[in-house]
């Protein structure tokens, strides 16, 4: 077994930092500071996952626990996808397993984080979008578990499907299938149709 060396703050004039998998590695060997490095990299996309899955009163103990689970796994992680589409996926699996845990009604809605309107839009046109943006929000809250993590791990955080699929451990035809039923019944529920 070769030794991991504990990884030192870059000071500009150092080698270049270690990518992702190798991070992973040294997690796997007891190395904090790669994990310190994967949380400083890969902090957002989870915080976005957590956040468009998850209650806002559970996101950031999600979060914590998504890098909690990425140290304790991270002997086990086999390069089969990214490791922004592994975390992502342990964030979801994470999400799924707090909500057949815990039977409470969800409090309040969280809102999609889009894009910015431009400044020179109409006050109408903001409006409208702020209340499409909400029945999105709802249409996405309604969509059972396994449709809803295909469409944000796909659609909003842009992990290609046959990655998305194998960090979820399904087969690429099955998450394909989730994909589509969600666009479906979201496009139905934004329509005021019954999916």
């Amino acid at each position: 077994m070769s030794r991991v060396l504990p990884l030192a703050r870059s000071s500009g004039t150092g080698p270049a930092p270690l990518g992702d998998e190798a991070l992973v590695a040294a997690c796997a060997v007891g190395d904090a500071n790669a994990l310190a490095a994967l949380f400083q990299r890969h902090h957002d996309a989870v915080h976005r996952i957590c956040t468009r899955l998850a209650h806002a009163s559970e996101v950031d103990d999600l979060v914590q626990n998504t890098f909690v689970a990425a140290w304790t796994q991270a002997g086990r992680f086999r390069g089969q996808s990214s490791v922004r589409a592994w975390l992502c996926a342990i964030a979801a699996n994470l999400v799924r397993k707090s909500r057949r845990s815990e039977a409470r009604k969800r409090s309040a809605l969280g809102f999609l984080r889009l894009a910015p309107a431009p400044a020179r839009r109409g006050v109408d046109d903001q409006v409208a979008d702020r209340q499409l943006c909400d029945r999105l929000q709802v249409a996405l809250d309604a969509l059972p578990d396994d449709l809803r993590i295909a469409f944000v791990l796909c659609e909003i955080e842009q992990i290609p499907g046959v990655e998305a699929a194998r960090a979820l451990g399904l087969r690429p035809g099955t998450l394909w299938r989730r994909l589509h039923d969600a666009r479906k019944r979201l496009l139905a529920a934004l329509e005021g149709e019954e999916p």
